[in-house]
C-alpha cells in the first residue's frame, strides 16, 4: 500500500452534543468486557457496553476461538455462563484440566441475553475513535457507528478492547512485546471444520499436538504453527482447528492485521482442500474462519501494580487478589524460524493471584482494565492472557467501577481488599 507522507487534509473542528451519560462505560465486548458490564450493572451502575463487531463475545465468537482455558476455580459469572451453555447442550469438556469447548452461535445469543437481563445497554457495530481527557480523568469517549459520530460520557470507563485501544488514545503509558526484542506473540486465524471421520474424533489426534502435526505433514500440509491442534465441539459434526501463526503483527497496524487475516484464511482453506484427499477425510469441509483474527499480544498498560515473572515463580498472593491463575507461561513462537510451537522461556509458574491494582491505570483515575491489556510484564501476560482469566478480571473491575461511580471516588480509592472479598463471595478460588 502506498502511504502518502507529503499531503495532508484538515478535519473541521466541530462540537458534538453528548448523546448519553452513564455511570460506567465498558469499551470492548469480549470475555472481559461481558463480565465487566454484567458486574457493573448488577451492582447498581447504569452501564453501557460498546462492541466493534456485530455480536458480543469477541475472541469467543467473532474470533472463532471455541475453547476456554484455565477455567479451574472460576465461579461467579464464569460458572453462570457454563451452566447456561450446558442447558443448551453447547458445552463439552475436553477431559484435560478445566478446559472446555462450546458452540459459538449459542454463546452469542446467551451473552446478549445475560447482558439484556442485567439491564446493560449494548451498542454493536461501534468503534471508540477518540478519548476526551481532562487531567487525570476521561470525560468522554467519541464513537463512530452507523448513526455517525457520538460523544458518550461516564463517571468510570473500562478498557476491555484487548489491545488497550482506549488507554492508548488517552495517553496512558504501556509496554508492547518482549523486552529484549520488541517481538510479540503471533496472531492466529482460527477455524471450524466438519466431516472429520468418526474414527478419529476420540483418538490421540485430538489430544496430542505432535501426532496431529505428523498427520498434517503426511497429507502434504506444513502448518505455520508448529504445534497444531484439533478439538471436538458440542455440535456432533464440528471440530475446532488451530494451525496458523501470523508473525510480526502489530496490534495498531491496520495493514498488518489485514495481511495476516488474508494469509491465515488462505492457509486454512488450502489445508482443508488437501485434507479431502486423505482416505476417510473426503467429507471434511471448512465451516467458518475468524471474522476477526485472534491477536495474542498487544499493549500492556501501566497499572498500579505490574505483575512480573518473579510473581509467577513464587506463586505470589496479594491482599487485593481477585482470582487464582493456574495457567502456565505460554509463549507462542515469536518468529517463523523458531522450530517450536510454544515455550515458557524457563519461567515455571506456580498458581498465583492477579491483584486488583493491576486492573487500575496509573495515569487516569477513572480508567479500569481487564483482559490481556492489564498491567504485567511479557511473561506474566503469557500466562494470564487466556480467557478463563479474562472473566474474573472483568467481574472484579466491574464491581469496583460501580462502587467508584456511585460513591464518587477514584478506582485507586476503592479498597482492594473489598474487591478481593467480593470475588471470594462469588465463589472464585483465591
Amino acid at each position: 500500500m502506498n502511504v502518502s507522507t507529503e499531503t495532508w487534509v484538515t478535519e473541521c473542528e466541530r462540537k458534538l452534543a453528548v448523546f448519553a451519560e452513564y455511570d460506567v462505560i465498558v469499551c470492548g465486548g469480549g470475555p472481559a468486557g461481558i463480565a465487566a458490564a454484567l458486574s457493573s450493572a448488577r451492582n447498581g451502575a447504569r452501564t453501557l457496553l460498546i462492541e466493534l463487531a456485530g455480536c458480543l463475545g469477541g475472541i469467543w465468537t467473532s474470533g472463532n476461538l471455541s475453547i476456554v482455558l484455565d477455567g479451574g476455580g472460576k465461579e461467579g459469572i464464569f460458572q453462570e455462563l457454563i451452566g447456561r451453555l450446558e442447558q443448551e447442550q453447547a458445552y463439552l469438556p475436553t477431559g484435560y484440566k478445566a478446559e472446555f469447548t462450546y458452540d459459538s452461535e449459542t454463546m452469542k445469543l446467551l451473552l446478549e441475553q445475560m447482558c439484556q437481563g442485567a439491564g446493560v445497554d449494548i451498542q454493536l457495530h461501534t468503534r471508540v475513535v477518540e478519548v476526551i481527557r481532562s487531567g487525570r480523568q476521561i470525560d468522554a469517549v467519541i464513537t463512530e457507528g452507523h448513526s455517525g459520530r457520538r460523544a458518550l460520557r461516564a463517571k468510570v470507563f473500562i478498557d476491555t478492547t484487548g489491545s488497550a485501544d482506549v488507554a492508548a488514545r488517552a495517553g496512558c503509558a504501556f509496554e508492547v512485546g518482549h523486552p529484549a526484542t520488541g517481538k510479540t506473540q503471533p496472531a492466529s486465524m482460527l477455524a471450524i471444520i466438519s466431516g472429520v471421520p468418526q474414527s478419529q474424533r476420540n483418538t490421540s489426534l485430538t489430544s496430542e499436538h505432535q501426532e496431529f502435526r505428523r498427520f498434517l505433514n503426511g497429507a502434504g500440509i506444513e502448518p505455520s504453527y508448529q504445534s497444531p491442534c484439533i478439538f471436538r465441539l458440542p455440535h456432533p459434526d464440528f471440530c475446532f482447528i488451530m494451525m496458523n501463526h501470523e508473525y510480526g503483527v502489530k496490534c495498531d497496524s491496520t495493514e498488518d492485521i489485514t495481511e495476516a487475516s488474508i494469509n491465515g484464511r488462505k492457509e486454512i482453506y488450502d489445508a482443508v482442500k488437501l485434507l479431502r484427499k486423505v482416505p476417510d477425510w473426503e467429507e471434511v469441509r471448512l465451516v467458518s474462519t475468524s471474522a476477526h483474527i485472534g491477536i495474542r499480544e498487544g499493549r500492556r498498560v501501566k497499572g498500579l501494580y505490574r505483575l512480573c515473572a518473579e510473581d509467577l515463580r513464587q506463586g505470589r498472593k496479594f491482599e487485593d487478589g481477585i482470582c487464582l491463575v493456574r495457567f502456565n507461561v505460554d509463549i507462542h513462537a515469536l518468529q517463523s524460524q523458531d522450530k517450536i510451537g510454544y515455550s515458557n522461556e524457563n519461567v515455571i509458574s506456580r498458581p498465583y493471584q492477579i491483584p486488583y491494582r493491576s486492573l487500575v491505570s496509573e495515569d487516569i483515575d477513572n480508567l479500569g482494565l481487564a483482559g490481556r491489556c492489564v498491567s504485567g510484564d511479557f511473561w506474566a501476560h503469557a500466562s494470564y492472557r487466556v480467557t478463563g482469566n479474562a472473566v474474573p478480571m472483568g467481574e472484579a473491575i466491574g464491581f469496583a467501577a460501580a462502587i467508584a461511580a456511585k460513591s464518587g471516588c477514584t478506582l485507586s480509592e476503592v479498597e482492594g481488599g473489598a474487591v478481593s472479598d467480593y470475588m471470594g463471595k462469588q465463589g472464585y478460588e483465591l
